[in-house]
């Protein structure tokens, strides 16, 4: 019995990164710095290496948690796609349909995983923690920084970058100071 629970175990899990995988082929609307669209795996990635480099000077923070929460933080764009930051509104559905999509994924893994990363992808959402805090914030700051580095079509609009998402990344003097420069670098592109 105990090999049959293992494989139902394996079974699921596997089920679950197969499905993912499309979040390597989920464009998003920022340019690499070689002109290509960039994947919300590339930016989920970088999103949890930003958050393991820093989290040494986050006083109090727990790093397991701050990397789970930059892993999970766009599962749910696995079937809703991306929505571009210039076309993000408090009532586009963006949240719901997230929710929706990872309710569907995490069905799939078993031994209360999913229901884990749903807690988790909460907590991301409310900014409920510290480390929900520091990954919303990371989260805005890498946007604004492949923003910088991308090699962007000519009618980008980097004046946007200047005003969004203050409200995350004003919420941490750390955070504020990441900005300060990303925001520096974003006037030298204007």
């Amino acid at each position: 019995m105990k090999d049959c629970a293992e494989n139902q175990f394996l079974h699921g899990v596997l089920g679950f990164i197969r499905s993912v995988e499309n979040l390597k082929n989920t464009e998003r609307f920022a340019f690499t710095s070689k002109g290509r669209r960039e994947s919300v795996a590339d930016h989920s990635w970088r999103l949890a290496l930003f958050a393991y480099v820093i989290s040494s000077k986050i006083e109090g923070v727990d790093r397991g948690k701050l990397l789970a929460l930059a892993i999970i933080h766009d599962l749910g764009e696995t079937y809703c796609g991306d929505i571009p930051a210039t076309k993000q509104t408090s009532d586009d559905g963006k949240e719901d349909c997230e929710r929706k999509c990872l309710q569907k994924l995490c069905a799939l893994l078993p031994d209360g995983i999913g229901d884990e990363m749903l807690a988790l992808w909460e907590e991301y959402e409310s900014c409920s923690s510290l480390e929900a805090v520091f990954v919303k914030g990371l989260d805005k700051i890498e946007t604004l920084l492949q923003n910088v580095q991308g090699l962007n079509p000519e009618d980008f609009d980097y004046h946007f970058n200047l005003n969004y998402a203050k409200n995350h990344t004003d919420a941490h003097q750390l955070l504020r100071k990441l900005r300060e420069i990303v925001d520096m670098e974003t006037r030298l592109r204007i």
